[in-house]
């Protein structure tokens, strides 16, 4: 629980699709001006994200990894298909983004006609595919964390591009001055709030912590002080000697 817990953190705020590691800029620059045509792609992201990463994670486990093979028999065990991922990632998401597609189309076609061709650019879309390259550089090591971190990215991505959505709105009265207008005030924005999300890091991941083992103990610490006080006892007779020794002469 506690690994889903701070994979799902992680995935939000320090590694962030958009302010981490600038995956998917293209649609997160041109689909937020509005906070509702931002919310209707967040959330298709959110879909394609959390169905395609678990996907492409038994794809990696039992197709693509080198001896994944060997559930069809020994004699299969020496194969390896791992120059095969980005073909079997991308029509995996390929084939969810037609999806998305085709319910968006059927069930809001005022969001389908606002997102116009960046709907079906999600396939293509660089936060997609970087879910599945991150799952399977990082590792993970199981379906339900697989399924976490596809949800999480996509619920990061959501946060960004709602955020900067509800900004853009708000800066259209605001006196910006010329040269800054439309995206040159965007990506100061951005980088504003790539800081912000990075400031968790240290408390998410405790990077300011002591390594185990490193504590010392209250016996240590004891002997620490004995050996000062010892030291600084010894200073003040030898500074007293040298004084008597001058009076003397």
């Amino acid at each position: 629980m506690l690994e889903h817990l701070e994979l799902f953190f992680k995935s939000i705020f320090i590694d962030n699709m958009v302010f981490a590691v600038f995956l998917g800029m293209c649609s997160y620059l041109a689909v937020s001006k509005k906070v509702a045509t931002a919310v209707g792609l967040g959330a298709a992201v959110i879909f394609v994200l959390a169905v395609t990463v678990p996907l492409n994670w038994l794809l990696d486990q039992y197709i693509l990894q080198e001896g994944a093979l060997v559930w069809l028999g020994p004699e299969y065990a020496d194969y390896n298909l791992s120059f095969l991922s980005f073909i079997m990632f991308i029509a995996t998401i390929a084939t969810m983004v037609q999806l998305v597609e085709i319910v968006v189309e059927k069930f809001s076609p005022s969001l389908y006609n606002s997102l116009g061709i960046f709907l079906p650019l999600i396939a293509v879309n660089c936060a997609i595919l970087g879910g599945s390259l991150f799952m399977q550089a990082r590792e993970i090591g199981t379906f339900g964390l697989a399924l976490n971190y596809g949800i999480s990215s996509g619920i990061g991505w959501f946060l960004a591009i709602l955020a900067i959505a509800a900004i853009r709105e708000k800066i259209r009265y605001s006196n910006v001055p010329p040269p800054l207008r439309g995206l040159g005030i965007t990506f100061i924005i951005t980088g504003l709030m790539g800081i912000g999300f990075q400031s968790f890091g240290g408390m998410l991941t405790g990077d300011n912590e002591p390594p185990e083992g490193t504590e010392p103990t209250t016996a240590e610490i004891e002997n620490v002080e004995e050996k000062d006080l010892i030291e600084k006892e010894e200073v003040e007779d030898a500074k007293a000697v040298s004084y008597n020794d001058v009076i003397n002469e």
